[in-house]
């Protein structure tokens, strides 16, 4: 039977099993992950917390901030919130979430900590059992007088574990065009996407996951933490991201799998020549890329160096995470989509609200078990973005006959050149095939007649040289005149959002050719 909550879904695993693991810790088991589940939702139902109350969480990517993200959504509401946030954002955040609580590792400094007093909301200390498995910790109200009071006048309606309509988790939209949007996701939607992942992924218990994406991220938490659990399989939580630690974690963690953003890939890549051995040893049996578009040349060239497939796939805050992926072998990957539906209906709309034929070129919409209801306390987003029954991705694309899913861009993303649209994705894979480029983001660049350019920034593999007029001759032999760059900017670093996915709204501002 399919789980609706998270306390059912971590059932799934053996007692004496590996649930969480961590480097130099021994590793949670099932047994323990579930009792220790029951004592936190205690010891918040005991502080005047329970279902959909929502609880901030401000740790740091570790197995107790994994820990933390199941415990409290087994009972409360999640929101999980980037440490690297300035004093501004977090002010915004927790006004925004109404927050119940914030939880932080005991001793912090973070400036949340100021603003979280002065808007009169708890904090709640974790301190964790460095000696012990992997991801046990205490929760301690940081003002006990504070703490009673706030049970005291809390509106606390139900303690215990959450049930299937009850909200288990909230983030806030990306915001890179208009105000940030909540996004509620209840227990059941964030079940049904373990339950199309795992799938997916053909998971069993046998797998471990390497977890080396922000658990402040719905990718993280859903792909790597809640689908692992979902099958009573075993993640292996770093401290975050560090090219540098991968292939000493991929050798610690026994892993069979790890999912990563494109530019995490790459990062990885320029030093799998040193590392060999490690590969030549290692367990994985695929490599899973999302969030961002992987670029053909970096999927052929993880499949050369780790020899296994490489699974893409499409997901969004709004759906839980994924909406599509290319399947395992033996069934087809085709390289370049972003593959098949699991568990949900994925078509192509027209402006007008009518779905097309497979090989139209439109809005990609979704339904599904995994999608949300809507935004909070935003009747306009909703009304434009839910259109019978069906909610609009704002990406384009289209199906291919198989049912495998294309994307071309992000409409706000779009360049429009006097009227002639171009996809950034299309030249970003043409500039990729110049043997000096490393990575490449395509963006739009005002222009005072046509309204919009053709810009791109180019980081260069190391040791390798290449003019502005050469990139643009090299384009200019495959793509049609007026998608060619007229501008290419050399950067050490492309700019990135806190997951590590490249920036194309905002950035011809940010490196001034505005």
């Amino acid at each position: 039977m399919n789980a609706s909550t998270i306390w059912d879904l971590i059932a799934a695993g053996a007692d004496d099993a590996p649930a969480i693991a961590a480097p130099n810790r021994p590793a949670l088991t099932y047994r323990e992950l579930r009792k220790h589940v029951a004592d936190t939702l205690s010891t918040l139902n005991q502080i005047g917390i329970g279902r959909n109350d929502r609880v901030a969480i401000l740790l740091p990517n570790g197995p107790e901030m994994a820990t933390a993200f199941i415990a409290i959504g087994a009972g409360a509401t999640t929101a999980p919130l980037n440490p690297a946030y300035q004093r501004n954002e977090f002010d915004f955040y927790l006004r925004d979430l109404q927050a119940k609580a914030l939880l932080l590792e005991q001793g912090s400094t973070s400036t949340a900590i100021d603003v979280a007093r002065e808007l009169n909301i708890p904090i709640l200390h974790l301190i964790a059992e460095p000696t012990g498995p992997a991801g046990l910790f205490k929760i301690v109200p940081v003002d006990a007088q504070q703490a009673n009071m706030a049970a005291a006048g809390a509106e606390f309606s139900a303690g215990g574990f959450a049930g299937p309509d009850d909200i288990a988790l909230v983030l806030h939209t990306s915001g890179t065009t208009s105000r940030p949007k909540i996004v509620p996701l209840s227990q059941k939607n964030i079940c049904a996407t373990a339950e199309h992942i795992r799938e997916t992924l053909s998971l069993t218990s046998e797998d471990r996951c390497l977890n080396v994406m922000p658990l402040f991220h719905i990718h993280g938490l859903m792909a790597a933490v809640l689908t692992s659990m979902s099958v009573g399989a075993s993640v292996f939580c770093t401290p975050g991201f560090n090219a540098l630690q991968f292939f000493s974690g991929l050798a610690e963690s026994k892993a069979t799998w790890y999912t990563a953003v494109p530019t995490m890939h790459q990062a990885i890549l320029e030093r799998a020549g040193r590392n060999q051995d490690v590969i030549a040893a290692s367990r994985l049996r695929f490599v899973r890329s999302s969030s961002a578009s992987l670029p053909p040349q970096v999927f052929q060239e993880l499949e050369k160096t780790f020899h296994v497939p490489v699974i893409e796939a499409y997901g969004m805050t709004e759906a839980s995470h994924q909406m599509t992926s290319n399947p395992l072998p033996p069934l087809p990957r085709k390289v370049g989509t972003v593959g098949i539906p699991f568990g949900l209906e994925v078509g192509i709309m027209d402006a007008q609200g009518a779905l097309l034929s497979p090989g139209s070129i439109g809005e990609i919409v979704i339904r599904g078990a995994n999608v949300t209801n809507g935004y909070e306390n935003n009747p306009k987003a909703n009304a434009e973005n839910f259109t019978n029954g069906w909610f609009r991705t704002g990406d384009q694309g289209s199906l291919d006959e198989d049912g495998y899913l294309t994307i071309r861009g992000r409409l706000k993303e779009i360049i429009n050149r006097g009227g002639e649209k171009i996809s950034p994705r299309e030249v970003d894979e043409v500039l990729m095939e110049h043997p000096a480029v490393l990575q490449v983001v395509t963006f739009a660049m005002p222009h005072p007649k046509l309204g919009e350019e053709v810009a791109a920034a180019v980081v260069l593999r190391q040791g390798t040289e290449a003019s502005e007029q050469e990139l643009r001759d090299f384009a200019r032999e495959r793509l049609a005149n007026f998608k060619v760059p007229r501008k290419i900017v050399f950067l050490t670093e492309i700019p990135k959002g806190p997951t590590g996915k490249m920036q194309r709204i905002g950035l011809a501002e940010r490196l001034g050719l505005t």
